[in-house]
């Protein structure tokens, strides 16, 4: 028999994702431009740390999935391992983020490899056992579909909320307050002297209107561009030339201003020659703490309210050597390992360039927050239609042309310049809403795939073929960084220099654009070799029902407790 699900749970499980994207969009879209901007690690090295910590996630991955196969309490197979890791996953979140300044940088360095490396290992024993789950609370493919759509409006709920709010967090924690002296010394041009009482470091600094033009009168081999990023030392005043407003004034990064400044609405004129000045590494530090409460919470809330149903066949003895030699002959699994590396390493790649794109492409960093959750918002859209598309085409076809117009419309941005918001919004968005379709079949998808192998095997690994998902998650988005900083690299880009990071625009404008339109349709040419079509997933979730049923139902049970 299969199992239908409650809304309740339905939604519980969804919280999972939400906790899931807080920690992995959190890394994916922002970490790039921490390490460079605000820890100072070129992006040569910050492209071989996303490289080299992934490398072992092959192994990593395969070893939870079987970890999780075999894991036996009271609470299931894989529901425990949500609840053991919901603390050590935000907290390792928590850590990424917290900048040792006064290291030397080889120290950093070293710390920056081993967070990141313990974040990725954490979040292999959070997410494989979380993704298995989805496999065995129902034993009906199209809820498991249902259920993915529910996860994918959940991770992107997640996404939303770190996405939308983090560099806002950013902004208000780490705004400071320094003496300021500002003089105007012709039309739209204005004298600033700065002086801090203690010491700051990766200060950032422009106008809420984003458009006003920095000179640094200290360093005489500075060049003028849209804001700065310096460091204050400590009762040693620094002072800029400001042009392009036609007033400025010392600014105060207030809700409704900053709301202002990421959507273009409220007063933003107003407040536009409004200079902040934001410490990059204590706003990041003390947003992130914030956010990994919510996501230990809503791990909590999964562990409660979902339950297992579906285990293995009564007769199937446990063995490591057989389960690996049914996954690596298990032609759907394969596929979907190998299209899921390639599709995330094309979500990753747009999510990691974004920040960057923003701040130095568009000169409007708090926009980036605007324009991301506008995507997540396109994503729950793309997310809810999954199912009843995938009824009318079918998962293969739905996610082959998924992946062909969400890489074509994504190549429209090269065209776009930095005063084209409004159609880059508008390109993003469409091309997310596509894109979101992906993950939702994806991991439908690997469900499938359990069930084709206890089709043909007679034996289920529900884990270790999950842990396909996460190793695609994983190594995709670790390529996918690598790409970013190798890119980067070529082109001089140096987070802590103006003139180096205008020289590395034309890559930046690549890396946002036709880069990732090139991998989708590497995507969809691959996903042709997917082998299950709707009419042989309708037979082989009939036949199993009817073995499970035959063999008295020992195969289905619940874990009530």
């Amino acid at each position: 028999m299969t199992e239908k699900l409650s809304l309740k749970e339905k939604i519980a499980y969804a919280l999972g994702d939400a906790s899931a994207n807080i920690a992995w969009r959190g890394v994916s879209a922002f970490l790039i431009i921490f390490y460079t901007d605000v820890f100072g690690i070129a992006p040569g090295i910050v492209a071989t740390l996303m490289l080299v910590a992934r490398t072992s996630d092959g192994f990593t991955d395969v070893i939870m999935g079987a970890i999780g196969d075999r894991t036996k309490t009271r609470f299931g197979k894989f529901r425990p391992w949500i609840l053991w890791t919901a603390i050590p996953l935000g907290v390792i979140l928590s850590l990424l983020y917290t900048c040792p300044e006064s290291w030397s940088m080889g120290w950093k360095t070293a710390y920056a490899f081993t967070t990141y490396i313990l974040f990725t290992l954490i979040y292999t024993a959070n997410n494989i056992p979380y993704g298995a789950l989805m496999a065995v609370m129902t034993g009906d493919d199209k809820e498991r579909t249902s259920i993915g759509s529910f996860r994918m409006v959940g991770a992107f709920v997640g996404g939303m909320i770190v996405q939308g709010s983090l560099l806002l967090l950013v902004a208000h924690y780490g705004e400071i307050n320094p003496d300021m002296e500002i003089q105007k010394i012709a039309d739209k041009k204005f004298e600033v002297t700065i002086t801090s009482q203690e010491e700051v470091k990766n200060v950032s600094i422009n106008t809420m209107g984003g458009m006003a033009t920095f000179l640094t009168m200290n360093n005489p081999k500075d060049s003028t561009t849209v804001g700065k990023s310096f460091s204050l030392q400590a009762n040693q005043p620094i002072t800029f030339i400001v042009e392009g407003e036609a007033n400025v004034f010392v600014g105060k990064t207030d809700f409704l201003t900053m709301l202002s400044k990421v959507f273009g609405i409220g007063d933003s004129k107003k407040n536009s020659g409004a200079i902040t000045l934001i410490n990059q590494s204590e706003g990041y530090s003390k947003a992130i703490y914030s956010l990994s409460i919510i996501l230990i919470l809503c791990l909590f809330v999964t562990f409660y309210y979902t339950r297992e149903r579906v285990t293995p066949p009564a007769s199937q003895k446990e063995n490591i050597k057989d389960d690996l030699i049914d996954l690596i002959h298990n032609k759907p699994w394969v596929v979907l390992l190998i299209v899921g590396l390639v599709f995330n390493i094309y979500n990753n790649m747009k999510q990691g360039i974004t920040v960057i794109y923003f701040t130095h492409y568009i000169h409007n960093q708090l926009m980036a927050g605007g324009y991301m959750t506008a995507l997540m918002i396109a994503s729950i859209v793309g997310a809810a239609i999954t199912s009843p598309l995938s009824k009318k085409f079918g998962k293969k076809n739905l996610f082959i042309g998924a992946l062909l117009v969400s890489g074509a419309i994504n190549s429209l941005l090269s065209f776009c310049g930095p005063q084209d918001t409004s159609a880059i919004f508008a390109v993003g968005c469409l091309s997310e809403c596509a894109a979101a379709i992906m993950p939702t079949l994806f991991f439908a998808m690997l469900g499938d795939a359990a069930d084709y192998s206890e089709y043909v095997n007679g034996r289920r690994a529900t884990g270790l073929v999950y842990s396909a998902g996460s190793f695609a998650t994983k190594f995709g988005g670790g390529i996918a960084g690598a790409i970013i900083g190798w890119v980067l690299s070529m082109y001089g880009y140096n987070g802590q220099d103006s003139i180096a990071i205008q020289n590395a625009v034309p890559g930046i404008i690549q890396l946002m654009s036709w880069i990732p339109a090139i991998i989708a349709l590497a995507g969809a040419v691959l996903m042709y070799m997917y082998p299950l079509s709707q009419d042989k997933m309708n037979a082989i979730t009939t036949e199993l029902s009817n073995r499970r049923n035959n063999a008295g139902g020992s195969a289905l049970q619940e874990v009530n407790q």
